[in-house]
């Protein structure tokens, strides 16, 4: 949170480049002024200036304004001066703290969804993760969200290993299920914009993962919170969800990404232990999940 006192006439055109942010396109002066809550005139003011200072330019024919040239230039510089590693592991220190629940940053890795980060929680959760450990894919709500975000030719071969039984398996995090119920779970997850598990593969543990894109719309990592049944409620209106999702956002905004429309947690694929598989469910308590 930014704090101290600002100079206002830059916090106020900084109103109409977030209009121009929002709207995504072209715009007239009239429509800009509205977005942004100014008189016409007072945009256009604001608007020779930043014509001036070539962050927004304006077409003759038209009359339109878009984000120019030297804004293209400040989010380049950015994008280059970003770590999206750094700024993931900070915010997930930072929600494990505040939510009392376990978190987990994992990438796509040689061998699958592989953890990059270990965030435990103040809470006892009795699972055993830790950096370099690789989910399943499809037993897994970390695998299932990679599955669902990535191009499948660049999962399928994974996949069809991990459906065969080799490649190490059995030395994964989570247990495979079918082809059948991956695709299944997949297309809500798409719809949905997140993935959850429940009681899978550890009885009593519950997980919700969310993807982080980068500017260029691809998953770069996921983000999955991990905790007790009775503390991380997976359900469409639970706010431990909602958390997850707000936060995933923000890494992605980070990250370049821009949303047409919030994603909000309605009805998700909710792998419970009356749904698993039998092997999931004779899962250890001490198995790890995701």
């Amino acid at each position: 949170m930014v704090s101290g006192r600002g100079v206002q006439s830059v916090e106020v055109g900084g109103r109409l480049l977030e209009a121009l942010v929002r709207i995504g396109q072209p715009a007239m002066l009239r429509d800009l002024a509205q977005a942004a809550a100014l008189t016409p005139a007072q945009a256009h003011a604001y608007l020779l200036s930043f014509r001036k200072l070539g962050l927004v330019e304006q077409d003759e024919a038209s009359g339109r304004y878009a984000l120019g040239p030297f804004a293209l230039e400040v989010g380049l510089a950015r994008m280059r001066s970003s770590d999206p590693l750094r700024m993931a592991s900070k915010a997930a220190a930072e929600f494990a703290a505040e939510m009392g629940l376990m978190v987990t940053l994992a990438v796509w890795g040689t061998h699958g969804p592989t953890i990059i980060q270990v965030q435990e929680s103040n809470q006892a959760i009795h699972v055993n993760l830790r950096a370099g450990s690789v989910y399943t894919i499809t037993g897994t709500a970390t695998g299932q969200l990679f599955a669902a975000f990535l191009p499948m030719a660049q999962v399928r071969p994974l996949l069809e290993e991990e459906l065969r039984g080799i490649g190490g398996t059995n030395r994964k995090v989570g247990r495979a299920t079918s082809a059948a119920r991956l695709e299944h779970d997949i297309a809500a997850i798409r719809s949905l914009g997140y993935s959850t598990t429940e009681g899978v593969p550890v009885p009593g543990i519950n997980a919700v993962s969310a993807p982080v894109f980068d500017h260029m719309e691809q998953m770069q990592l996921a983000v999955t919170a991990i905790g007790n049944a009775g503390m991380l409620d997976c359900g469409p209106d639970s706010p431990q969800t909602a958390a997850v999702l707000a936060l995933a956002r923000r890494l992605s905004a980070g990250l370049g990404y821009r949303s047409a429309a919030p994603v909000a947690p309605v009805s998700a694929p909710r792998r419970g232990r009356p749904r698993a598989p039998a092997d999931a469910a004779a899962a250890p308590r001490r198995s790890p999940t995701g």
